[in-house]
């Protein structure tokens, strides 16, 4: 029966790291390259991360330099910045293109914070999802008789405890995100 947790825990485990991923996208103060990872080029016709065509580097902490292999691609990849939800416009000297990422305003940050509180949000959902998939899984086994009233009591109680725990892990990264996104 333990067994069934470890696979209840590893999808949870799965929800708290997309929702870690979808944090690194959500840009702050300072530059990330995470904030480039669903921006797709089209190279030679085949939409391509930039992260696949050029090398993304940190000269300074508010600035993304991104040298692609390909020198021919340096405008589609500028145009794939514009077209993105980035906000930023890239400066292309021809070889390269730089992204001076601007201090974010107070609103700016307010509106950041509601993003990062929606998306905390779909994770605890996607994380209750589970939970209830899993405690139907169980009285399923029950109807059938495969397990008694009381294991089915105890592995109710189980299932919430280890949920309670990946909602208060959520909770850490948010606070954490929100610190991050007002304080610099």
């Amino acid at each position: 029966m333990k067994d069934n947790y470890k696979d209840i825990e590893e999808k949870m485990d799965k929800a708290i790291a997309h929702l870690e991923s979808e944090f690194a996208t959500i840009r702050v103060g300072r530059a990330n390259p995470a904030v480039l990872e669903r921006i797709t080029v089209d190279y030679y016709g085949v939409p391509t991360p930039v992260n696949q065509v050029a090398t993304v580097s940190v000269p300074e902490p508010r600035t993304l330099m991104i040298t692609p292999w390909d020198a021919s691609i340096v405008k589609s990849v500028e145009k794939a910045i514009l077209a993105s939800d980035l906000g930023i416009t890239p400066n292309n000297d021809g070889k390269c293109i730089r992204l001076n990422f601007p201090p974010l305003t107070e609103e700016r940050r307010k509106e950041l914070t509601k993003q990062a509180s929606k998306k905390a949000e779909e994770a605890k959902v996607a994380i209750r999802s589970i939970r209830r998939d899993a405690l139907d899984k169980f009285k399923e086994q029950k109807k059938k008789s495969e397990i008694t009233e009381d294991d089915l009591k105890m592995i109710e109680k189980d299932i919430q405890e280890l949920t309670d725990k990946k909602i208060k892990e959520v909770d850490a990264l948010e606070a954490k995100k929100v610190k991050e996104i007002m304080e610099f």
